[in-house]
């Protein structure tokens, strides 16, 4: 279904149905680009990250060549503001990268390193400029943090003077973590540990999202039903950043049955 002007809305049954729908839109996108002999340029998430098992065991069996696509990863904890966290520490997205996707990617089908782009502090113009030679980006995938955050870009304070505008514009930078995005992460992925959690952070800009091509947003945990529902329906504001999608030609939101429920 449609929502507003230009968000595609779907609903599928299970946690599960959410991951399988991202990988075939990732798969899409490149085998497209790969007939027409044109590189593929993918913003790519870690949270959600159940996908990209789907999405190596589809591009092993079916053969598909991801030599022509650039993987930009959204964002990356940090240990300081200036230092990001060892890419051998459990917690690195680049990590997580290399273990749930590259190396379950058959080495003749999986780009090579030069074209597994993370942001690094000191370098974040660098990784914008990267982006624009390269065409800018095809599809941007993520999910959706508890304060309406995409990638790591925190939503402002209410007293924050920022325009929407102004907040759309910011690239790739390094940025403190808000406590609800670190509690609600600890819960997730480390178990309650709340005093482990990175209160830093480099985030990929909500300029390069805003003007990829197509974005497409993984709603896969319950709780998300909350910050969704004012995603789509509260004023567009720099407070919820996920609300500037609504100014974005081509937005798909999938959604397990559990977080629709009750939102239109």
């Amino acid at each position: 279904m449609k929502v507003g002007n230009n968000i595609e809305f779907k609903t599928v049954k299970a946690e599960w149905d959410v991951y399988f729908d991202m990988a075939l839109a990732m798969l899409e996108e490149i085998m497209k680009n790969n007939e027409k002999g044109k590189d593929t340029v993918m913003i790519v998430p870690v949270g959600p990250t159940d996908q990209y098992p789907i999405f190596a065991r589809l591009v092993n069996q079916l053969k598909v060549s991801l030599k022509r696509v650039h993987f930009f990863n959204m964002d990356e904890y940090m240990i300081t503001p200036t230092e990001a966290i060892d890419p051998e520490h459990p917690m690195s997205f680049k990590k997580r990268m290399n273990t749930e996707f590259y190396s379950l990617v058959d080495p003749e089908l999986v780009m090579p390193e030069s074209q597994r782009h993370f942001p690094e502090p000191g370098k974040e113009a660098e990784y914008d400029k990267l982006i624009e030679d390269l065409g800018g980006v095809d599809l941007c995938l993520g999910g959706l943090g508890i304060n309406g955050h995409l990638a790591f870009n925190e939503a402002a304070e209410e007293d924050d003077p920022i325009t929407a505008e102004e907040f759309g514009n910011l690239g790739t930078r390094v940025l403190p973590i808000t406590r609800e995005t670190r509690t609600i992460n600890a819960y997730g992925y480390q178990r309650g540990d709340l005093r482990g959690m990175p209160e830093w952070c480099i985030t990929i800009g909500m300029k390069q999202i805003l003007n990829s091509r197509s974005v497409y947003i993984a709603l896969n945990r319950p709780w998300q039903h909350g910050i969704a529902k004012r995603v789509l329906f509260d004023k567009i504001q720099p407070q919820i950043p996920a609300t500037l999608l609504r100014n974005h030609p081509d937005v798909k939101f999938c959604a397990t049955q559990e977080i629709s429920e009750g939102m239109f």
